[in-house]
């Protein structure tokens, strides 16, 4: 299975990634520009999500949002967020700085604190990695 699949199977679609991104986007307001950039992160991310490290990350957050909720079994038992849990917020630096370096890292920290459009909606886990995922694509989408 494809991410962008594994992604439509949790309820994010492409449109809601974004939506997500330019919610913080800070760029020229001109209509034109943006839609040239919109257009520009739907490239980027798709082939972002054809990179297997990129899918293991995302399969990864996923399955242990499972296990958060009782759906899988495991170590991790909590549907809450707790403030010691930082294993969702590696998962997510790890995509961000893969995806973008260091820019993507530090754009991540934006979309991890505010948690615009879907970000808000998702598990803990899978809030991180798709956070991760439009945050560097779009430091990449600004590199150009």
């Amino acid at each position: 299975m494809d991410a962008q699949k594994m992604l439509e199977d949790q309820g994010v679609e492409l449109e809601d990634l974004v939506d997500a991104a330019f919610a913080l986007y800070v760029g020229d307001k001109e209509k034109t520009e943006i839609t040239r950039r919109k257009a520009m992160f739907r490239a980027k991310i798709r082939l972002n999500l054809q990179d297997q490290n990129v899918g293991m990350l995302l399969e990864a957050a996923i399955h242990l949002d499972k296990m958060a909720s009782g759906e899988a079994s495991g170590i991790f038992s909590s549907s809450a967020d707790p403030s010691a849990l930082v294993a969702d917020e590696l998962i997510g630096m790890s995509i961000a700085e893969y995806i973008a370096g260091k820019k993507g890292l530090f754009n991540y920290v934006r979309y991890d604190r505010e948690k615009p459009g879907i970000l808000a909606r998702l598990p803990p886990f899978l809030d991180d990695a798709v956070g991760a995922l439009v945050a560097g694509t779009m430091t990449r989408v600004f590199e150009e």
